[in-house]
């Protein structure tokens, strides 16, 4: 199994991509890290895999479009799974 590959932006827009479905844990952990009072360094370190320390910016632009995909994920994505479950 290999690790799952981040991209440095999360998708942006009103249609949920491939990337979104392959990354809904993701979404999940970075709301739950938001919830707890994560800071965000020691999330993107542990989520990502990037040291905050060394690539200040990319970590924050991963986090922070990340974080803000996962809210429009529980806003407004799970409408469009929810439409694509035959159950």
């Amino acid at each position: 199994m290999t690790a799952p590959r981040f991209r440095d932006d999360a998708p942006s827009g009103d249609t949920l991509t491939d990337y979104d479905r392959a990354h809904l844990k993701l979404y999940l952990r970075l709301l739950d890290a938001e919830a707890d009072g994560a800071d965000w360094r020691e999330a993107v370190e542990i989520l990502f895999g990037v040291n905050p320390v060394l690539e200040p910016e990319r970590a924050r632009r991963m986090h922070d479009t990340h974080l803000a995909r996962a809210h429009w994920m529980s806003e407004h994505g799970y409408k469009i799974l929810r439409r694509a479950d035959p159950s």
